[in-house]
């Protein structure tokens, strides 16, 4: 349960500053200061590279306890074939799929987490930026903030929670950003969410072939890359491009990220509709790799 439960802490920190991320468009935008941005906050996204180096072996690990635990179950070593069809572990595969379940909520409220703080990232964010350019170099900039906390003392004090009259203005007008491009922003995001999740558990499905099964999570992960690579970051990156020229309203940016938000948020809850099915057809691919 202590795995576990680091586990969905990680993937709650991943998921939170992977939303965030969203937020530099807006910092980029205001600042008229995108490049610089994008790349300070690059500092930030090494949390989450972190976190998800952490999280996978600690998955692993979690699947492994629970195959080694099902072989114990009729106090000899079970084959693996064998193991499959063992009553007694297919209801350790319901307690698994319990946990995993548990690990795919936490992406949805650290997504939740970071839609909340969205508003005082934005304000800080806009603040670092702006000493990154007195400092001329991130060690001084991160020296600056942790030892003269003073410096963002007006930062903090314009940190607010968004309200619903913000979300209003942002949804109540027109929708000026492509569909297409958020109906995919839920599919890749779904995709990220369960892609090594469906995996390890499809390695329970096929103990014999766990690490084949484990490794086509960069398989499943590439389809969501490719989807991401060629629609969804290039319309981003054009509709933030067209705010700094002028020819669209900083509030489209705006708009562009509060939907974002809400099409990440139901792509984690669309992670739990795919999540068996995923690691079904994962096993499939693996027992034919075999």
């Amino acid at each position: 349960m202590e795995r576990l439960l680091i586990v969905a802490a990680l993937t709650a920190v991943i998921h939170c500053i992977n939303t965030l991320a969203y937020a530099v468009r807006i910092s980029g935008v205001r600042t008229r200061r995108l490049a610089t941005a994008l790349s300070l906050f690059n500092v930030i996204f090494l949390l989450a590279s972190t976190a998800n180096t952490i999280q996978a072996p600690l998955l692993a690990s979690i699947v492994e306890m629970f195959i080694k635990k099902g072989q114990m179950i009729t106090g000899v070593k079970v084959p693996d074939e064998q193991l499959v069809s063992n009553p007694a572990y297919l209801e350790l595969l319901t307690s698994l799929d319990y946990n995993v379940r548990l690990v795919i909520a936490a992406a949805t409220v650290g997504t939740l987490l970071g839609a909340a703080l969205i508003p005082a990232f934005v304000n800080i964010f806009n603040k670092s930026i702006f000493l990154f350019e007195e400092t001329g170099s991130v060690p001084k900039m991160l020296w600056l903030i942790f030892s003269s906390p003073r410096k963002f003392a007006k930062a903090s004090s314009q940190v607010y929670l968004p309200g619903k009259k913000s979300l209003k203005l942002a949804t109540s007008k027109g929708l000026a950003i492509p569909k297409t491009f958020l109906f995919l922003n839920i599919i890749v995001t779904g995709i990220y969410t369960t892609g090594v999740l469906s995996s390890i558990y499809a390695g329970a499905l096929f103990p014999s072939f766990r690490s084949t099964a484990t490794l086509l999570s960069a398989v499943v992960n590439g389809v969501a890359t490719i989807l991401a690579a060629t629609v969804v970051d290039p319309t981003a990156a054009a509709i933030t491009d067209q705010a700094l020229r002028g020819d669209r309203s900083d509030e489209d940016v705006k708009q562009m990220v509060v939907y974002l938000t809400i099409t990440r948020l139901l792509g984690t809850v669309c992670a739990q509709l795919i999540f068996i099915p995923s690691a079904y057809l994962i096993k499939y691919v693996a027992s034919w790799l075999a």
